[in-house]
C-alpha cells in the first residue's frame, strides 16, 4: 500500500528544522518547542487585565507561570487588545520594571519584554530582561538599535494598525492576508538585520488578532507551513484570542487544539496565557511525530 498516496501525505508533516538561536555571544539549538508564559501587568488586557497589576501579583503570577510549565516569561505593561488606549511611557516603565528586577532576583530564566517603545525595552534589558517582543515589528525607529547593541533577541509581529484601531473593519489587498503578512515581516526582519541585529536572532509572530478578521486568522493557521518557508523560528500568540470564541464559547480548548496543530508543523515558540496545558498538548505531539 502506498502511504503516500493522494490525501495521505498531507498527513506527514514538515520536517523539524533545528534553529540555532542567539542570545548575546551564545548560539544554541531549539530542537523542542518553548513557551512564553503572558504576564500582563496591566489594567486592561483582554484575558487578565488588572488581575496581575500590582506588584506583588505580579511577581507571583511571574513565578507561577514557571511552575507550570512556561520557559520564559513574557512581560508587558501596555494593553494589545483591540480599541486599548496608548499608555505614556513613564506609566509603562513604571508598571514593568520593578516587576522584571524582582523577578530577575528569584529566577534565571529568560524574560521578554512586550512592548514597542525602544526606551522601554532598554530599560527592560538593563533590568534583567534577554529578549525584546516588538509588536510593532519596528515601528519605533530605535528598536532596532537597542536590540543590537544589548545583542539581544528580537520578536518581530505583524499587526495592521494601532490597537485602538486594528479591529475597524480589516482589509489586504486581494483579500490575500497570508502573503501581506510574509511581505511585512520580510521586510521587518530585513530591516531589523541592517539595524544591527543578527539574523540568527530574530523570531517572526504572524500577529494572530492584530488586524484581523476570524477568516484571516484561520488563513494564517492555514499558511503556517509556508510562513515557516521563511528560515525563522516562528512564534504564534493566538491564546484566549477572541476568533476562537467564533467555533465554541470556551476559549482554552480551542487555544490548546491550534497550539497541537503548529506544533506538528513545526512551530516552536508559543506565547500563551496556560503553559500546563499547552505543555501537555506540545508534549504529546513531539511523542507522537518524534519532534525532539
Amino acid at each position: 500500500m502506498n502511504i503516500r498516496a493522494k490525501g495521505v501525505s498531507q498527513l506527514i508533516p514538515t520536517p523539524l528544522t533545528t534553529f540555532h538561536f542567539k542570545i548575546g555571544a551564545h548560539m544554541f539549538p531549539i530542537k523542542k518547542a518553548l513557551i512564553l508564559g503572558i504576564l500582563n501587568v496591566t489594567t486592561d488586557s483582554f484575558s487578565d487585565g488588572g488581575i496581575f497589576f500590582k506588584k506583588e501579583d505580579a511577581i507571583y503570577r511571574g513565578l507561577q507561570l514557571i511552575k507550570e510549565g512556561a520557559d520564559i516569561l513574557d512581560i508587558g505593561g501596555e494593553s494589545t487588545r483591540p480599541g486599548a488606549e496608548p499608555v505614556s511611557l513613564e506609566e509603562e516603565l513604571e508598571r514593568v520594571i520593578p516587576v522584571i528586577r524582582a523577578l530577575r532576583l528569584k529566577t534565571n530564566i529568560p524574560i521578554s519584554i512586550d512592548t514597542s517603545k525602544a526606551s522601554v525595552a532598554h530599560a527592560a534589558l538593563q533590568a534583567g530582561a534577554t529578549i525584546i517582543n516588538d509588536v510593532s515589528a519596528l515601528r519605533d525607529p530605535e528598536m532596532g538599535e537597542v536590540a543590537a547593541s544589548h545583542r539581544a533577541p528580537l520578536i518581530l509581529m505583524h499587526a495592521q494598525g494601532t490597537p485602538k484601531t486594528m479591529q475597524n473593519n480589516p482589509t489586504y489587498p486581494n483579500d490575500d492576508v497570508l502573503s501581506a503578512v510574509i511581505a511585512f515581516l520580510c521586510e521587518a526582519r530585513e530591516k531589523a538585520i541592517q539595524a544591527g541585529v543578527e539574523r540568527n536572532a530574530i523570531i517572526l509572530d504572524p500577529g494572530i488578532g492584530f488586524g484581523k478578521t476570524v477568516e484571516h486568522n484561520f488563513a494564517l493557521l492555514r499558511g503556517i507551513p509556508h510562513l515557516l518557508t521563511l528560515g525563522s523560528p516562528l512564534l504564534m500568540g493566538h491564546s484566549r484570542k477572541s476568533f476562537l470564541g467564533k467555533t465554541i464559547p470556551e476559549r482554552l480548548l480551542p487555544s490548546v487544539a491550534i497550539t497541537s496543530l503548529a506544533r506538528y508543523h513545526g512551530v516552536l515558540l508559543f506565547r500563551v496565557h496556560d503553559p500546563y496545558a499547552h505543555r501537555e498538548a506540545i508534549r504529546i505531539i513531539e511523542e507522537a511525530w518524534h519532534l525532539r
